[in-house]
């Protein structure tokens, strides 16, 4: 066995193996074939333990919050618990972590917070590498405020933010850079702390974007630097819970809509509405999933780290393996930077003379499931040339073998 630098012994944690039998969807056959889910990017597959945390919610303590008998104390209880642990997740504060329908839905809640102190003047830096859900958001901020989004490019030849026009385009009146911790479309990883650091050095705020970084490396938002962050639980592993974190003291300040008479402390003000008790029940358990492959010594963020750092690593061997498959296939067209670059397990493709739509129903056909289409990276795609047919995405999960890397590649070559 190797030993990781920061975290020890990586034999301690979970072998595939070991993963894959808490997973009852592996356990699927599709066409006579056992189903390889590369379909992670858009949402991964939920561990036993988390199906049976919401079940047992559901079953034993459903109530709503803040009354005086036992199942209503014991969703109190939960939601509690349930913020500790993402905030172990995130390294943040308890208090700092809201929950909420999906990330889509919490990003424009905090940017239509954010633009009540905004108008003439005032600038947004956006990219064109992320998803549109952190985009649109901050777009509608234009007509409603009336402030200036600017759009950073990205170079389609490296799939890499152009870093010298994200200096350019932060100045004195930005007032916050909304920026993806990874390309959900080409895997790229960004330089978050430096572009956070660019942002405070001009005073302004930094919203990052962490659904497709979450699952592939531990986020700390303080070594990131970042002023909010937010991510998706049903990316790692868990239910379809979205999560915003932001720094206590600008969550204080916020000015956001809400019903009266409901609580204006933090972080129950960003939550409108009765939140999902089983979805926040699952969270719980997805964070718990996670640090318990890691040995039971060590606090749970200590864990979530030792975890993290070999899961990692394997996720860098399958997607070698995935991308020199993948680009010695003849006629297939890999995009966003190669192996050894800053990146996520995920990479989209297209295959000559062939459609997205067909190379996936090929690869589902062979029991390999993809997906396929713009993702809502709708301007990547448009850079790359690929809007009208759009591209072929796999990305490699904790559950992911070399076998079922090599089933797609011969599924890819075979389409």
């Amino acid at each position: 066995m190797t030993a990781d630098e920061d975290h020890g012994p990586v034999r301690a944690v979970a072998s595939v193996e070991a993963i894959r039998a808490r997973f009852p969807a592996l356990e699927r056959r599709h066409a006579g074939h056992p189903v390889a889910y590369f379909d992670g990017p858009g949402g991964t597959q939920v561990p036993r333990d988390v199906v049976e945390a919401m079940a047992d919610y559901l079953i034993r303590h459903n109530a709503n919050t803040r009354w005086h008998y036992p199942t209503s104390e014991e969703t109190d209880r939960l939601i509690a618990e349930a913020r500790q642990a993402v905030a172990d997740f995130l390294n943040g504060e308890a208090a700092e972590v809201a929950f909420g329908a999906n990330m889509t839905t919490l990003t424009f809640h905090l940017a239509r917070a954010l633009g009540r102190g905004w108008g003439p003047g005032d600038e947004i830096v956006v990219t064109e590498l992320d998803h549109h859900a952190n985009v649109a958001p901050w777009r509608a901020l234009e007509q409603e405020r009336g402030v200036r989004v600017r759009v950073v490019p990205f170079r389609p030849e490296t799939g890499q933010l152009d870093w010298p026009a994200l200096e350019r385009a932060l100045g004195p009146r930005t007032r916050l850079l909304a920026i993806g911790g990874a390309s959900n479309a080409l895997g790229t990883v960004n330089d978050v702390v430096a572009a956070a650091a660019a942002a405070r050095g001009v005073g302004a705020l930094t919203f990052m974007d962490a659904v497709h970084y979450a699952p592939h490396a531990l986020v700390d938002v303080r070594t990131l630097g970042v002023d909010f962050l937010a991510c998706s639980a049903y990316k790692f592993y868990g239910p379809h819970v979205g999560i915003l974190w932001g720094r206590a003291e600008l969550l204080e300040a916020l000015d956001v809509p809400k019903l009266e008479p409901a609580p204006s402390r933090i972080p129950d003000k960003l939550e409108t509405g009765t939140q999902n008790h089983e979805g926040i029940a699952g969270v719980l358990a997805a964070v718990e999933f996670f640090a318990a492959l890691a040995p039971a010594a060590g606090s749970r963020r200590e864990r979530l780290g030792a975890a993290f750092a070999v899961l990692h690593r394997r996720g860098e061997e399958l997607f070698r393996r995935l991308w020199d498959g993948l680009t010695r296939t003849p006629g297939v067209r890999c995009f966003g930077p190669p192996p050894g670059q800053p990146r996520t397990p995920t990479v989209s493709f297209a295959v000559e003379g062939r459609s997205s739509t067909d190379v996936a129903r090929a690869c589902a056909a062979r029991g390999v499931f993809v997906s396929n289409g713009d993702f809502y990276a709708t301007t990547v795609l448009e850079r790359l040339g690929y809007s009208r047919e759009g591209l072929v995405r796999a990305g490699c999960a904790c559950y992911t073998t070399a076998e079922e890397v090599d089933r797609l590649v011969a599924a890819v070559g075979g389409s």
